[in-house]
């Protein structure tokens, strides 16, 4: 049995909050991905990345996600005479387990999901967009937006949007 179904079972059987820390241990978590990239022409290239990893194991590390799908498209600024630049655009579905939302609808808390309950579960569904500029040739800044249906797996919740700004130095 895994931890999720431990903390869970112990919250069935006192009525009470989830007690994480009376069956909390460090487990492995496992998982597989599979990432397919192409280059469709010179510019432009499309990918779709899927995942899956057990959904019975506390998240510590990174993130709630049990299971992923993505795919997108980048194109190179060649068109517009900026070659280094990339714009960007992604769609993506997360999921969790039945085991992380029996969990969290038990009142545990994830790394970055939980406020108590989880009513009513949906996937997370993104739709992402950027543009890295190539400012000089080892620096990148990126403006990101993300819009988010059902954050935190939550029906109820959303949608929201995400505004993002990144530098990249590689040296």
């Amino acid at each position: 049995m895994g931890l999720l179904s431990e903390a869970v079972e112990s919250a069935q059987n006192s009525a009470g909050p989830v007690d994480i820390a009376a069956v909390r241990r460090y487990r492995s978590r496992f998982g597989a991905a599979l990432s397919l990239e192409q280059q469709i022409a010179p510019p432009l290239g499309v990918f779709i990345r899927a995942g899956k990893a057990s959904g019975n194991v506390e998240a510590y590390d990174f993130t709630d996600v049990d299971r992923t799908l993505a795919a997108g498209l980048s194109l190179q600024g060649s068109r517009w005479h900026r070659p280094d630049d990339t714009v960007g655009l992604a769609v993506i579905n997360n999921g969790i387990s039945a085991a992380r939302e029996s969990y969290l609808n038990a009142g545990g808390l994830g790394i970055l999901v939980g406020d108590g309950k989880l009513p009513h579960a949906a996937p997370e569904q993104i739709i992402e967009t950027y543009y890295s500029a190539a400012v000089w040739k080892f620096i990148h800044l990126s403006l990101d937006y993300q819009w988010i249906n059902h954050p935190a797996y939550n029906r109820d919740r959303g949608p929201v949007s995400v505004v993002a700004v990144r530098l990249h130095a590689q040296l």
